[in-house]
This record gives C-alpha cells, structure tokens and sequence, in this order.
C-alpha cells in the first residue's frame, strides 16, 4: 500500500509498513490510571472473574464482559471509570448515573467509580445478577406457532374460503358495496 494518513489515527504510514491502529489491550487501556482508579479496576476485574467462565476483552475505548453478549463494560477515564451494566429491570441505586433502554430487553445503568471502596455491594449486585440473567436476555423469543388447519387437502398456511378477505372498517365496507354493485351488473 501506498504511503498515507491512518484515518482512524491520523499518524502518517510509510509505504508497506504493518500498521494496526484498532488493536488495543486492557493493559494498554489502564496504563495511564492514577493509582486509586488502577486499584479499582482490578478489584472490578477480580470481582468479575469470579463470577465464573467469560470472555474478558478490549475493544476500542472499552473492556468489555461478555458470555454470549456483553453484561457490562468498563471505559477507563483519567477520573474516573465508567462502568456500563446491562439488566433486565431498572436499578434503584443513587450510584447509577443514569439507566437507558438499550433494547426491549435490557436497561443500560451508567456508573462513575472513582475509588476502590465503591467496588462493593450494590454495585457488585449488580454485576452478579448481569453475569445470571445475560443468557436469558440475549436469547430470541421463539416466534408464535402458527394454526394448522385440519381440512384434508388444504395446506397448513391456507386460509378457507372467504376467511380474511374482507377488510374491516368504514372504506372497507363502501369498497364492499361497489365490488357487489359490480358484480351484480355483470351478471345482469
């Protein structure tokens, strides 16, 4: 490839040379954490792995948490973390920022941690009923069985005669009246 400006990192790559701006590490991501922040995030961390198996990865500006889908990610700031928790309900807690709907299915409750100590109960009540319910929320509802009718000869999708056609409501029943006026012209 040609000498060129990255356009995700705007650093200038020289012609043919290896360059992988996307690929980030949680390392790379907590490096520049104060002290306090770095002590909270591995007590996250911790308290996240001993929920059981998941898949711990960095993507973009954030660690994300996952079983089949994320449950929670962190975004590590110079002052704080922000930490993003998804649940099936609203949780009532005056740690949460803010809660947002982020599907039918799941709440996204916004965090600021700043200190260690805020590494406790609630918050981690949270993070366990995340790791619990994350399956079940992720999953597809089955769609709706439909009926089978019971008519030889006919298919299970077909409709009898007659049933369905006619629509409902004032238009319907005036287009009603001018398709029998028609049709009673035409056999006259």
């Amino acid at each position: 490839m040609k000498a060129h400006e990255c356009f995700h990192c705007k650093q200038w790559v020289e012609e043919d040379a290896a360059h992988d701006c996307w690929t980030t590490t949680e390392a790379a991501l907590t490096r520049a954490l104060p002290e306090d922040l770095r002590d909270a995030w591995e007590r996250l961390r911790e308290t996240a792995v001993a929920f059981g198996e998941q898949r711990i990865y960095a993507s973009h500006h954030s660690i994300m948490f996952s079983r089949k889908a994320c449950y929670f990610f962190v975004r590590p700031h110079a002052k704080r973390l922000e930490l993003c928790i998804f649940l099936g309900r609203t949780l009532g807690s005056p740690l949460v920022k803010k809660a947002l709907p982020s599907s039918r299915a799941k709440v996204a409750h916004l965090v600021h941690i700043v200190h260690r100590d805020q590494v406790e109960a609630p918050i981690t009540h949270g993070l366990r009923e995340a790791y619990e319910v994350s399956p079940s929320l992720g999953a597809r509802k089955p769609a709706r069985a439909r009926a089978k009718t019971t008519t030889p000869g006919r298919s299970a999708t077909a409709l009898p005669p007659g049933a369905g056609t006619a629509p409902r409501g004032t238009a319907a029943r005036k287009t009603a009246k001018k398709t029998a006026k028609k049709t009673a012209r035409k056999k006259a």
